[in-house]
């Protein structure tokens, strides 16, 4: 149905609503905390941030997370939300995501253990019937999706190594997400709410995470968003909707392929330069893309917009993919395979220049 003026009017006092309550939970882990969630403890990651903060953002995130799923019985009359098994899925996942967080944050849980995790948690997002619809072959799906949950949950951690950068990042991807439901006028759903109620936490949490950053989402926030991101990219970028079949896979690639360029191509650039350095991709460093830009004289404040105008281009351009390119075609692909491309080498480049 279409997004009627009544549903507009509870989804933005819903939307402002919980952006206030998002700033006020921030606020007060602020205040109280003393030493809980402090992440720059001696430790053998290697850390942007020289002075100890505490990393509680995303217990925030999670809540408020829970409360959406909650809310939507009080604004819609729902019955059969227990028998939604692809939400009790997403719902069962991220919990184990942010609890994995929750321990890193506190113990720094070995990689192999995390990996595995991880993997559970994509095994039950599949297993829910959350998982990519590509191939004639529904195993070749199963195993493109499990490798995009463990990717997507370690590309957005990785992410996270400046002030406000997986912030604005997850929330233009929540944006694009949203603008498909309004499109395909999917707006009665609890999803959206969903949808809103994260984007609207991550604006609260803005407030305190950027430069010069208060509080930090730590592992216990980019644990449960990467897993979120992911289960978003795989119901509204890889499986969206589409009217024209051509090249139908392509299109979805591509679509998918925009929306989270940041991440894929940070970790990308982190895990060519780490092997070429003879260095373990899994051990930290300030060796990202934002720290080179950091590094060739561009301030942290700066680098965080310039990553926002840049997702905002990414958005514009699956705009024109999704709602004015009616036949797709194999021009497309070339020009937008470029302008990739072109983006790849405007953030690869400069970390060149400051391997160690």
């Amino acid at each position: 149905m279409n997004l009627n003026l009544n549903l507009f009017l509870i989804y933005i006092s819903y939307f402002i609503s919980i952006v206030i309550l998002s700033f006020l939970i921030n606020g007060l882990f602020l205040k109280f905390a003393s030493n809980l969630g402090m992440r720059n403890t001696p430790e053998n990651m290697i850390r942007w941030s020289s002075t100890a903060k505490p990393s509680l953002g995303g217990i925030s995130f999670y809540l408020i997370f829970l409360i959406s799923i909650a809310s939507f019985s009080v604004f819609f009359e729902q019955k059969d939300l227990v028998v939604n098994k692809q939400l009790l899925g997403l719902l069962a996942a991220c919990t184990l995501a942010f609890l994995l967080g929750l321990s890193d944050d506190a113990y720094n849980t070995k990689p192999i253990l995390k990996l595995a995790i991880q993997i559970c948690c994509a095994l039950i997002l599949i297993a829910t019937g959350t998982f990519i619809k590509l191939f004639s072959n529904i195993y070749f799906d199963y195993a493109l999706s499990l490798f995009w949950i463990v990717a997507i949950m370690n590309s957005i951690n990785m992410l996270d190594n400046m002030d406000g950068i997986t912030t604005i990042v997850s929330i233009t991807i929540i944006m694009s997400a949203l603008f498909i439901l309004y499109i395909n006028k999917d707006g009665y759903k609890i999803e959206t709410i969903i949808l809103i109620g994260v984007m609207a936490a991550l604006i609260g949490f803005l407030f305190y995470n950027w430069h010069p950053a208060k509080i930090f989402m730590g592992d216990t926030g980019s644990q449960f968003l990467g897993l979120f991101l992911a289960a978003i990219g795989i119901n509204y970028f890889w499986n969206t909707p589409d009217a024209h079949h051509e090249l139908i896979q392509s299109k979805q690639f591509f679509v998918t392929i925009l929306t989270f360029a940041i991440p894929i191509i940070d970790t990308t650039t982190v895990v060519i330069n780490r092997i070429i350095s003879g260095n373990s991709p899994f051990i930290g460093g300030k060796d990202h893309t934002t720290h080179a830009f950091f590094f060739l004289g561009v301030t942290e404040k700066r680098i965080a917009l310039m990553y926002a105008g840049i997702c905002f281009i990414s958005m514009f351009f699956n705009y024109l993919i999704i709602t004015s390119i009616k036949e797709w075609s194999y021009l497309h692909i070339i020009l937008f395979s470029i302008y990739f491309l072109l983006l790849f080498r405007f953030l690869y480049y400069p970390t060149r220049r400051h391997i160690k």
